[in-house]
């Protein structure tokens, strides 16, 4: 694990041969509180926040440096320290404003309701798996305000068994066909090629891969030509072990890597930009460091110049936060994600508890949005 050194202002010199640059949004505003003091504010990928200051990470072979500064500033010191290009190209990335698919403007974030027809899933694991009961789940999300169905025949828990494709396609299909009469897009969340075509031919709209389309070499090409949204998570390992001694260097950035390589491959392959959402898997191959340093990054993410998903609801790190509760009592520390993700602009949110998440974020909007 890298040791990271903060530096109080930005130095000469700090970014050497073989350093990687990144950079995140930091004190992100809404636009009606952005204050012109002088320095330039940003406008963050056409959405209603803007910021002012970025902080810059420089990995190196050794460890990672980082100092938080004014934009106009950092572009300073990149043009002085050689290397500009990869800063204009971050910023880029943060100002590009996504295509309008399915998903609006993606100005607020968009709820994901989640449907696990299984028995073994983590939080609701067997309360699903009956078409009917699936369905009426579906039905009682979208009438609580739902804005995406996502619909999962396998459950990813740590330790989890793998299903086959046909016991999977058996357990969603049905459902999926019923829900799409319901007018809300529906995501499937699985790893398998066959699922995922059988899934869009019945209605769904959104494919949702734990393996960031790795876990099937079909799967990228089958993308390429179904031509849907696709979340690209990302997963340390399997379910079956990725909780078994997970190690990263520094997670916010090695994820970050993994992510936009994965990014890089699926527009080689021809999948466009516009169809690419991504979600660094909270819990997925991760510890309770890790994950706290993933949200407390959050924003890299935006660096990737494509919308963020991220799951929260119901984990097991709020119980690891708090007092060990069971998923059951675990919907406050949901809901205090949710309103720490919105603050960082996350564009998409899966949740257990849409009616729930749905209030909170609207009165702790409507306070902060009161400039009475």
């Amino acid at each position: 694990m890298m040791d990271i050194m903060k530096k109080a202002a930005p130095e000469r010199g700090l970014f050497v041969p073989g350093s990687s640059l990144f950079a995140r949004p930091v004190s992100l505003k809404r636009d009606k509180f952005v204050i012109n003091d002088g320095a330039q504010s940003i406008q963050l990928r056409g959405g209603p926040y803007q910021f002012d200051e970025l902080e810059l990470l420089i990995k190196t072979e050794k460890n990672i440096i980082s100092f938080t500064t004014e934009t106009d500033s950092a572009r300073e010191w990149a043009l002085a320290d050689g290397c500009i290009e990869d800063l204009d190209d971050i910023i880029f990335k943060l100002t590009s404003r996504s295509v309008k698919k399915i998903f609006g403007d993606l100005s607020s974030p968009l709820l994901m309701g989640v449907v696990n027809a299984t028995p073994d899933s983590f939080h609701d694991g067997g309360k699903y798996l009956d078409v009917n009961s699936a369905i009426s789940r579906a039905h009682s999300l979208i009438a609580a305000g739902a804005d995406i169905i996502d619909i999962g025949g396998e459950s990813s828990k740590p330790g989890a068994v793998p299903v086959t494709a046909k016991e999977e396609i058996e357990r969603v299909i049905p459902v999926i066909k019923e829900v799409v009469g319901f007018g809300v897009p529906i995501s499937i969340d699985t790893k398998k090629p066959s699922v995922m075509e059988a899934a869009i031919i019945a209605g769904a709209s959104i494919v949702n891969d734990i393996t960031a389309l790795s876990g099937d070499p079909r799967s990228i090409g089958l993308l390429k030509e179904l031509g849907v949204p696709v979340i690209l998570m990302h997963m340390q390992g399997s379910p079956v072990d990725m909780q078994n001694k997970p190690y990263y260097e520094f997670a916010p950035l090695d994820i970050f890597e993994y992510l936009h390589h994965r990014i890089m491959i699926c527009l080689d392959a021809g999948i466009s930009k516009s169809n690419l959402i991504v979600d660094p898997g909270i819990g997925f191959g991760k510890n309770l460091d890790h994950n706290i340093a993933i949200l407390h990054r959050l924003s890299l993410f935006h660096g990737l110049g494509v919308p963020i998903a991220i799951g929260i609801s119901r984990k097991s790190f709020i119980a690891a936060l708090s007092e060990g509760e069971i998923s059951e009592q675990r919907l406050p520390g949901s809901l205090a994600m949710a309103i720490w993700a919105y603050n960082q602009a996350v564009q998409i949110l899966r949740v257990h508890d849409v009616a729930e998440t749905k209030q909170a974020l609207k009165i702790y909007k409507a306070i902060v949005d009161d400039d009475l």
